[in-house]
């Protein structure tokens, strides 16, 4: 059970996992920092806590703490209880989501083993933005992707932001972090298709990929969209039919309406 301990002076260094996070020097999530993982608000929470992300201490008012008490029985780490104004001074803003937890970071598998059991992957490139990254992994857990890889000059999926936009998710999709050679050759043995996002793609072959036992879907940054090497590592080039006049969606949106398309026969 957790150890439920009761803190009023945000200069308690045991709070340490929580404070300044909106300090960008002193940040405890940032991989060159300390690299934890921090969730925030109870949903986001017990996602974290059912995650292999060993946890190691929440903070939180009393109410979100007990909110919490059926997920906190089998885990033995503390629980620091204390009011909104200390909470807020400890994490440097006001959070409206009342409880924060503190992980370490799992160990991220190799391509093969990320690969061996999937079927439907994405592999992002350049995709920067932390919150377009957080909902393309919440994406990816609603629509049928199974593993994602996080390539060359996309954002950490763990830093905090993206962990709340993808409400938690980005803790239970598999990931691991890839250079592109490094992705397409291990998408290669593995049997997929390789199916490139862009604008002057096909738009009558997105449907066509769903009977594909194996797919891949390259996703680039919103705006300059895939490399020109990635698109030629590709096996086909595929868009989204729109609308005349919209040549484009935001990255997170289009990776929804790509995942659907590709999911085939629900498992």
């Amino acid at each position: 059970m957790a150890r439920v301990v009761e803190v009023d002076d945000a200069a308690d260094p045991r709070l340490a996992d929580f404070r300044d996070l909106a300090r960008a020097d002193r940040r405890p999530d940032r991989p060159g920092g300390r690299g934890l993982v921090l969730a925030e608000g109870t949903v986001v929470v017990r996602r974290l806590l059912a995650s292999p992300y060993p946890p190691r201490a929440l903070l939180g008012v009393a109410r979100r703490v007990d909110d919490l008490a059926p997920e906190l029985t089998g885990v033995d780490v503390p629980a620091y209880v204390t009011d909104a104004d200390t909470m807020a001074h400890v994490v440097g803003f006001h959070l409206n989501r009342g409880v924060l937890a503190s992980a370490d970071r799992a160990p991220a598998p190799g391509l093969p083993a990320l690969l061996a059991g999937a079927r439907r992957v994405a592999l992002l490139e350049g995709v920067n933005d932390h919150e377009n990254l957080g909902a393309l992994f919440r994406n990816a857990a609603a629509l049928g992707v199974d593993a994602v890889i996080v390539g060359p000059g996309c954002a950490d999926p763990l830093y905090r932001r993206s962990v709340r936009v993808s409400m938690g998710h980005v803790l239970r999709v598999p990931f691991a972090t890839a250079g592109l050679d490094e992705a397409v050759a291990g998408l290669r043995d593995a049997g997929f298709v390789l199916a490139a996002l862009t604008p002057g793609g096909d738009p009558g072959a997105l449907a066509a990929l769903a009977d594909r036992e194996r797919v891949a879907l390259l996703l680039g940054a919103e705006g300059p969209g895939l490399s020109a090497e990635a698109l030629e590592r590709a096996d086909v080039r595929v868009r989204i039919p729109m609308a005349g006049g919209v040549d484009s969606l935001n990255v997170a949106t289009a990776g929804a309406v790509a995942f659907h398309a590709v999911a085939g026969v629900p498992r």
